[in-house]
């Protein structure tokens, strides 16, 4: 096959698609583009005869292949790198008694904005919606137009010069109107921000006028200005509080901050000057790159360099038709593709392709069924357009169709080094870079917010953990110990973890653990403390071991499946411990269920002797030589009547003692409030109430303004609610234990040995619970950019439980949840975005600093009992609850159970479910959610000690689904498990195998066939086809008429003459580089 192209076709790209260039990333182009003198001349005459840069330019079917192939060129010229834009539509207005101005009425960053009605604001951001006729008209524009490409120009004048002189010679504009069209040009430009300022500032001044002599006033139309949109504003609004103009600039960088901040650093402007003048007779129009940009002050709202200009101004009538072509080249250069192609076009072919493209992808309402008044809300997320610059196969679909995503772990990370503590080496290297920019980079309000909301977060759970833990072990383990060994721990590893933004806490399975041990020792005689501290060492070891042989790479095999059942199990079960918490509130605070009102003066509850003493009574009084006789039982108090085992009488008393309807009542109000309010104040950052920087604030604080408002309410109020109870004292528990433990103490030297064997379980429980929490820390939605340290972190982890181990303080292991919810209070977003747009995610804030501050102020919290004493336990209730909820949003699991009951027309536009049968999708949630009850069963049961076996388990499951499910749905419902080395080369020359034999069975690789031969008939050439069009062929009636009238100028040279014979038989025209 013939496919017309040489070798130097291929230079500056780098893949052949249908004779469509791709570019890679790495590689840069040799060529550079210079745009001085006869070289342009000579390139112009090459383009014209159907060559490109001195070769023969390759055919296209289609525009976007045109586009793609633009879009495929290399430059190393930096003035053609495309640069975010600000667009920017002036028009032309003229007001009763004083001189015409250009008038800012919309401008575009994004999404569209407009002067409304009256002219004192600015609309809310909405999607633009375009007229295909005006897109048509703009097509024409560009087709019939001037087009000056990389314009070396400093000033409007210089600019206007050259456009006014390209179109005399043209025979476009007669001589005797230039002057005129060069004064209207130059006219002032009127911003609407200048609206707010003018009482305090002159109005800004075109910038032709600054400096120079002030030209007079030619009279125009009154009423040329008055332009109606009824998508948009109109053209021209009154002014009443105008000012005298005064020759004087402004900074508009002072005038506008809170806009430029909007603005990307290094963004250009695009200015689209539009409008009716009273003595033109046809159209002026003019397509203007810039090369260097230019700040010509003044005529953009923001101080920016210009990049592009376009001119319309044409005869009086058609003012609402010139504002639409307006939006429509405005709306264009907000496009990604356009934007791009306009950077990079080389002549007017590349523009009209660039609009063509445009075409081809646009969606059209239908006109009986949309209003074009109503404004489109900008959406949440915008779709890539990476496809529409991915070259098309020859079989016209898609080259790369979409992206089959990747695992989710498979960094450098995770690699095995086959060295004796290489993967910790590695990890060290990898951290020791980021120490300092750690420190450094928590200096902000963010990071302050997430300290005192995870303060108040950890101090509960390791308090209640040290309490549960004190009543199974008799106090030798409780809560001072539990705050002790928190804060060691948590200070060490967030000073030395590899991942400092996992937090430490207690988990379900070490307080089982700690139970049965316990138990063991009680029936044998051992030693409890020095048992476990031998077990604890065991344990410590075997991490080491673990880190030295470079295990923690086995966190590849753990996929988004195991994640997401770990991740739910732990948020579920904090949302129930947090309900289950508040309801045994019933117990110790009961409520009459049966009250009769008339007898409420009956009511009373009064503590007595017992009348049958149980011998669990009898022995404690015996123990305490205690006489009932002796007892004032009239005179206790309740805990004093609980003490003495006392019995409640009366109609006010229940089974453990009086009712209090109101603190139970008042617990429950607490516990709802601090939920919704929680919630309110951290969705505050997307209401519309209060400048962005207060919302911000708010909602980083919201659980600790959360926490503080409910405590000043419940100090108000004086009900007695339960409230956090502190050590007040740094020793331990029990007199007959100190802060360290021998190993070996009064049991048998064999127990050392032994304890190997619990300590193999308890191994397994601490790597699985540490791995898989870090896992989901550092996954890669989360963008972190200073990397993980699995090894380092296990390490840490293992050194500090050998510590607590010796000082009899409780083991500490990553938590899911505290970690997840750290993480989130983290989150960063752009504050530079577009009106109207999303913030996008950025990542994390990674530092060290709140996970520091988090144990610094816990180990402390001995000595602000007077402070902490204030906080209800309901409140901290309902933050486990928020923080369950929240750290349950985003995982997929709870998703597609939602499916199950949705019909399939009303069911989200998840992308899985594009590529993957919904019974497959069914069937996966099945498997998942059956493995999550059979957790939640075990965790819950006796077997609980058992649970991170069961973890473990989760990932054999994973792998036996590879039976029942293809590779690819693996690929979107889950992260596909690494695959050993000898199967990776298998497959690999299968693949090489089956290609081969479909290149031979084919003879060689598709290619266009001469005659424009396409295999696929659903692809269409959008340029062919729009000229099919009757509304392009009444605007090619309109544009020859209007070349009619070229033949009256009696300024048109005879060189122009000859240049339009030229190219009269060519289907552009008119085309000049500078």
């Amino acid at each position: 096959l013939k496919t017309h192209f040489e070798k130097e076709d291929l230079e500056g790209h780098r893949t052949l698609f249908i004779g469509v260039h791709v570019p890679l990333g790495g590689r840069k182009s040799h060529r550079r583009h210079r745009h001085r003198g006869h070289k342009h001349r000579k390139r112009d005459r090459e383009r014209d005869s159907g060559l490109e840069d001195g070769r023969e330019s390759p055919p296209f079917d289609t525009p976007s292949q045109r586009v793609q192939f633009i879009l495929g060129t290399e430059d190393d010229d930096e003035e053609h790198i495309p640069h975010d834009l600000f667009t920017e539509l002036d028009e032309i207005c003229c007001r009763e008694g004083e001189d015409a101005e250009w008038r800012e009425t919309a401008r575009w960053l994004k999404f569209e904005e407009d002067v409304e009605d009256g002219g004192e604001r600015w609309s809310k951001p909405y999607v633009a919606t375009l007229s295909l006729h005006s897109l048509f008209e703009l097509r024409s524009c560009i087709l019939n137009g001037t087009v000056l490409l990389d314009m070396r120009a400093n000033s409007l004048e210089e600019i206007a010069d050259m456009i006014l002189d390209q179109q005399v010679g043209s025979g476009q504009l007669s001589e005797d109107v230039r002057h005129r069209v060069h004064e209207a040009l130059l006219k002032q430009h009127h911003h609407q921000n200048q609206k707010k300022l003018s009482n305090r500032i002159p109005i800004v001044r075109s910038f032709a006028d600054i400096g120079k002599k002030q030209s007079e006033p030619h009279s125009m139309d009154k009423n040329a200005g008055q332009i109606v949109s009824p998508q948009s504003a109109p053209a021209c609004i009154e002014n009443k509080n105008d000012v005298s103009r005064e020759n004087s600039t402004v900074d508009f960088s002072k005038v506008d901050l809170h806009f430029m901040k909007k603005i990307p650093p290094g963004a250009e402007a695009s200015n689209i000057l539009v409008g009716e003048l009273e003595f033109l007779d046809r159209a002026v129009v003019a397509f203007v790159r810039l090369s260097p940009a230019v700040l010509l002050s003044g005529l953009a709202e923001v101080p920016i360099p210009t990049r592009f200009l376009f001119i319309l101004l044409g005869p009086l009538g058609k003012g609402q038709q010139y504002h639409e072509i307006g939006r429509s080249i405005a709306t264009l250069m907000t496009d990604e593709v356009f934007h791009d192609v306009a950077y990079k076009a080389k002549d007017r072919n590349d523009l009209v392709s660039g609009i063509d493209e445009f075409l081809d992808q646009v969606t059209v309402l239908p006109p009986g069924e949309w209003d074009p008044t109503i404004r489109i809300e900008p959406p949440k997320n915008v779709p890539s357009q990476e496809k529409r610059k991915i070259p098309g196969v020859p079989n016209g679909t898609a080259a790369h169709g979409d992206p089959i995503p990747l695992g989710g772990h498979s960094g450098p990370e995770l690699q095995r080094t086959g060295k004796f503590f290489g993967g910790l080496i590695l990890d060290i290297k990898r951290k020791v870079p980021f120490f300092w920019s750690d420190f450094r980079d928590a200096f902000s309000l963010q990071c302050l917010a997430s300290f005192l909301f995870l303060y108040c977060a950890c101090m509960s759970p390791v308090i209640t953990f040290g309490g549960l833990l004190g009543e199974a072990t008799e106090g030798r383990i409780s809560a001072i110990e539990s705050l002790f060994g928190a804060s060691m721990t948590g200070i060490a590893y967030s000073l030395f973890g590899g991942q400092p933004l996992t937090i430490l806490g207690s988990t379900g399975p070490v307080l089982v653990f700690e139970k049965i041990l316990f138990k063991f020792c009680k029936e044998y005689g051992l030693s409890y403390l020095s048992l476990r501290a031998s077990i604890g060492l065991w344990t410590a070891t075997l991490c080491i071991i673990l880190v030295a042989t470079d295990a923690s790479s086995l966190v590849c095999y753990i996929t988004r499946f195991t994640e997401e059942a770990f991740a739910s199990l732990i948020c579920i079960i904090f949302i129930y411990e947090a309900l289950e918490k508040l309801f045994h509130l019933g117990e110790t605070y009961p409520i009459n269920m049966h009250n009769d009102l008339e007898l409420l003066t009956q009511y009373s509850c009064s503590c007595v002797e017992p009348h049958n003493p149980s011998n669990k009574t009898l022995q404690y009084w015996n123990d305490h030589n205690i006489s009932a006789s002796d007892i004032p039982w009239g005179n206790l108090t309740v805990s004093e009547c609980g003490t003495f085992h006392g019995e409640y009488v009366g109609r006010a008393c229940g089974h453990h003692g009086p009712y209090v309807p109101d603190v139970l009542f008042w617990s429950v109000i607490l516990f709802f409030s601090t939920v919704t309010l929680s919630s309110t104040l951290k969705q505050f950052k997307t209401s519309r109430y209060f400048p962005t920087k207060v919302r911000s604030i708010v909602s980083d604080f919201a659980v600790f303004l959360t926490i503080m408002s409910m405590v000043l309410i419940d100090y108000a109020l004086g009900i007695p609610s339960p409230k956090l109870q502190v050590p007040n004292a740094f020793k331990p528990t029990r007199d007959d234990r100190g802060w360290f433990v021998s190993p070996l103490g009064p049991n048998p030297w064999w127990t050392i040995l032994a304890a190997v064997i619990p300590a193999l379980l308890c191994t397994i429980l601490i790597f699985m619970d540490q791995q898989i929490t870090a896992v989901i820390i550092n996954r890669k939605e989360h963008k972190l950019k200073k990397g993980c340290g699995y090894h380092l972190d296990l390490l840490m982890v293992a050194l500090m439980l050998g510590v607590c181990s010796i000082m009899g303080l409780p083991w500490f292991v990553a938590a899911t949840v505290l970690s997840i919810s750290h993480v989130n209070s983290l989150k960063l977003e752009s504050e530079c975005s577009a009106p109207g747009e999303q913030p996008k995610f950025l990542g994390i804030r990674e530092q060290r600093v709140t996970g520091l501050m988090i144990f610094v102020l816990m180990g402390s919290s001995v000595f602000l009992t007077s402070i902490l004493k204030f906080i209800p336990m309901p409140v901290l209730y309902g933050v486990f609850l928020y923080m369950g909820a929240s750290s349950l949003k985003g995982i997929q699991l709870f998703d597609r159970i939602k499916l199950f009951w949705m019909p399939a027309k009303h069911q989200p536009d998840f992308i899985y479910l594009r590529h993957v049968p919904l019974r497959k999708v069914h069937l996966f949630t099945i498997i998942q959610l059956s493995c999550l009850v059979l957790l939640w069963i075990i965790k819950v049961s006796r077997a609980a000690i058992v649970f991170p076996m069961m973890v473990l388990a989760l990932v054999f499951v994973r792998k036996l689904m590879d039976l029942f499910f293809t590779k690819r749905e693996l690929s979107w419902l889950d992260d596909l498990m690494p695959e050993s080395k000898k199967k990776k080369l298998e497959d690999a020359e299968k693949e090489e195998e089956q290609s081969m034999l479909a290149m031979e069975e084919e003879g060689t690789v598709q290619l266009p066939l001469e005659g424009h031969y396409r295999d696929d008939p659903s692809v269409i050439n959008i340029s062919d086809e729009m000229a099919k069009t009757a509304v392009w062929k009444t605007l090619l009636i309109s544009s020859e008429n209007a070349k009619d009238k070229e033949s009256s100028f009696p300024s048109k040279s005879a060189e122009s003459r000859r240049e339009k014979k030229a190219d009269s038989g060519k289907g552009l025209d008119r085309e000049t580089c500078l």
